[in-house]
């Protein structure tokens, strides 16, 4: 079930329901994104980070795979997580898919952003991505899963009424990199 704040914000974007807005209104681009500066004892190879949203805490990451397993032992709880951005939205960058890998034969979790506050790079998939946020199990209705997947999203759990069940992460901080080879 929503929360009384994101219904209200679905309410208010009628059939825009993952909250993707016209270029207007987006977050300017200074908000949007903070490059990382490369750290000086980096080696020369080292990727250098993108980070979107609120600051990450240290501390190491939980594998998607063990929130997958077991979803509803971390609903409602704040994680981080390292995975790959297997997809994401192709209008806006208002959401995401993180997998352990490209394969769409692997699970995925959906991560969206607190509070529409910003949106990640249209280009973010086959990135390697380090997300804190809160976990929801959720029920997704038919007209998001019908929105969501004109902008690229796959859902393995789909139901013959066109809803969906989904393990979401709800981010208040992403890091994004590519591999350097």
């Amino acid at each position: 079930m929503r929360s009384l704040p994101t219904l209200a914000l679905a309410l208010a974007l009628g059939p825009s329901l993952c909250g993707c807005r016209s270029a207007e209104s987006a977050p300017p681009p200074e908000k949007a994104a903070a490059p990382a500066a490369p750290s000086p004892a980096a080696p020369k190879t080292a990727a250098t980070r993108r980070r979107f949203g609120e600051s990450i805490a240290a501390g190491s990451a939980l594998t998607l795979a063990s929130i997958l397993a077991k979803p509803e032992e971390f609903a409602d709880k704040t994680v981080t997580v390292e995975a790959k951005v297997r997809r994401n939205c192709t209008r806006r960058g208002c959401w995401m898919e993180l997998a352990e890998a490209a394969d769409p034969a692997l699970p995925g979790c959906r991560v969206t952003f607190k509070d529409y506050g910003f949106f990640v790079p249209l280009d973010s998939a086959g990135s390697s991505a380090r997300v804190q946020g809160v976990v929801h199990v959720q029920s997704v209705a038919a007209p998001e899963v019908q929105h969501l997947e004109s902008e690229g999203a796959k859902f393995a759990a789909k139901l013959p009424d066109g809803t969906a069940r989904e393990v979401r992460l709800v981010a208040s901080g992403v890091e994004l990199w590519r591999e350097q080879g």
